[in-house]
């Protein structure tokens, strides 16, 4: 299981700042802390930008680059900064992330495609909503799989990610036990011919409720995801604790 560090998001107060500033200061410092927490991936997602702010992305993935040297998630909704951040990487991203959302079927997948990078498969529908049961969230993965491959990226490209509930949800709990689920058939090789990677963004558990949750919930839910066979771990890997438990859960899987 490889950690990928969530940390460079604009919702962290640093990283808006940086961004507001073109300081490149934060986002390097950040970007080594991660490495050293044992992050071998970084996510660096700008938030929504308009046309007009699309190099942000540039300005970020050339501020981290310059401070290590570890492979990126481009993490955006919009086809554009995508782009913008595809052209200022020195090797391969991977691009976060397509859905159903007829406008990232437009734009997001050729995009991959003519770049033949790795891409994360968010499992939300059309409407950008996911999937509450097992059996959708299985229709929803063959469906973009079919969609990826008919447009020319091959599976080994693909990542599935079963999108976590935030805990604020009615049924959360449940949502979490069916993504562990989809997790555990995707990466064991029971739908596809191939074991699919998988990819889980940890910090959606407990976003904006972390007085109300414990740093537990997330630890318990990485360490059955991990059990399940998940490849990537998406997390905020400086929160305390964090490096110990991941640790632990690597030396008992």
């Amino acid at each position: 299981m490889i950690l990928a560090a969530d940390n460079l998001q604009v919702f962290n107060p640093q990283v808006a700042e940086a961004l507001e500033k073109l300081d490149p200061r934060p986002l390097q410092d950040l970007a080594r802390r991660c490495r050293e927490a044992g992050a071998k991936l970084l996510d660096l997602n700008p938030g929504f930008l308009s046309q007009r702010q699309e190099g942000r992305m540039t300005f970020m993935v050339d501020a981290v680059q310059a401070a290590v040297d570890l492979p990126l998630i481009l993490d955006s909704p919009r086809a554009g900064v995508l782009e913008k951040g595809l052209a200022a990487c020195r090797g391969k991203p991977i691009l976060n992330a397509l859905t159903l959302e007829p406008q990232k079927l437009a734009e997001i997948l050729p995009l991959a495609v003519t770049h033949q990078t790795d891409l994360v498969l968010l499992l939300l529908d059309e409407r950008s909503f996911p999937p509450p049961t097992l059996e959708g969230k299985i229709a929803l993965a063959v469906e973009l799989r079919e969609r990826a491959l008919a447009a020319g990226l091959p599976a080994e490209r693909l990542i599935f990610d079963p999108v976590l509930p935030n805990l604020s949800w009615p049924d959360a709990w449940q949502q979490a036990r069916e993504c562990l689920k989809t997790v555990r058939l995707l990466a064991g090789g029971a739908i596809f011919p191939e074991p699919a990677r998988t990819m889980a963004g940890l910090s959606n558990l407990r976003s904006h409720l972390r007085r109300v949750y414990p740093f537990e919930v997330e630890q318990t839910c990485l360490a059955l995801l991990a059990g399940a066979g998940l490849d990537i771990a998406l997390a905020d890997v400086l929160q305390p604790g964090f490096g110990e438990g991941t640790k632990l859960i690597r030396e008992l899987s």
